[in-house]
């Protein structure tokens, strides 16, 4: 393989202090005075009076976030400096992790100035300033997002999910129903739609056992579903306690006053 001439440079590990002359550099090639370690600040500088400051950091944190924030209180703008690394390297700054950083500096008011350094030892580190501090409108909120959450939050009996969690089989709403539905059709048998929506199922029941997703229940016949002993089990294991909720829940549904119309204890009987 033919040499370029070029020396290549093992990728160091970074200190903050690597980021500050390429930062100095490109503010005093754009007219601002420079000085460092100032009040605590890593970098100020000023242009007529413009006062900005510049936080340096190896990555992305909270203390940064912590820093930058305390230092509006005396700068005209406040920027941090990251190098163009990890979630900040060119390659990533359309991932996930990458929108949500952008997103919150926005909001904060903060600018981002990435550092990118040299892969040859002869070529100089280059500073870009990805976006200025400027004042950040409130978002408006999502009638539609908001309506979800609402509804989701209604269809849910009590709160059996633990906050923060991960790795585990949520229960929600719609799961909720589904359990119910397995539920009713554990003690009464098969069913159809209509017999489970008189006994509490909800508007969604039909879609719930025609769409089946989670392989809980089998079509009989026309219109009429039962629990498949998979269902059963799955709920045993993973949904015991939703699933004595529902039990609960269908006894209160199927106890009728002595005195209830005949009428309504047929609608009701499975």
């Amino acid at each position: 393989m033919r040499s370029t001439g070029k020396k290549a440079v093992p990728k160091p590990e970074r200190r903050e202090c690597d980021l500050a002359a390429p930062v100095q550099d490109y503010l005093e090639a754009n007219g601002y005075t420079v000085r460092s370690e100032v009040r605590g600040c890593d970098i100020t500088a000023i242009k007529d009076d413009d006062l900005i400051v510049i936080e340096l950091k190896k990555g992305f944190t909270t203390d940064l976030l912590i820093q930058a924030t305390d230092r509006q209180k005396m700068a005209d703008s406040v920027y941090v400096a990251l190098p163009a690394e990890g979630d900040l390297a060119r390659r990533d700054r359309y991932a996930k992790r990458w929108r949500s950083i952008e997103h919150l500096l926005k909001r904060l008011e903060i600018g981002l100035m990435i550092v990118t350094f040299p892969t040859h030892e002869d070529a100089p580190a280059t500073v870009e300033v990805l976006f200025h501090p400027v004042s950040y409108p409130k978002p408006r909120r999502s009638a539609k997002t908001r309506r979800a959450v609402l509804r989701e939050i209604a269809g849910r009996s009590a709160n059996y999910n633990v906050g923060g969690s991960t790795g585990r089989k949520l229960v929600t709403a719609y799961r909720e129903q589904a359990v119910f539905i397995a539920c009713c059709l554990d003690r009464f048998g098969p069913m159809t739609p209509t017999r489970l929506r008189a006994l509490g199922a909800g508007p969604k029941a039909q879609n719930i056992l025609f769409r089946n997703v989670y392989d809980w229940f089998d079509r009989e016949g026309r219109g009429v579903y039962a629990l498949r002993p998979r269902g059963r089990d799955e709920i045993a294991a993973d949904y015991a306690h939703l699933a004595a909720h529902c039990c609960r829940r269908l006894e209160e549904q199927t106890t009728y006053r002595a005195d209830a119309p005949p009428a309504e204890r047929a609608e009701l009987t499975p």
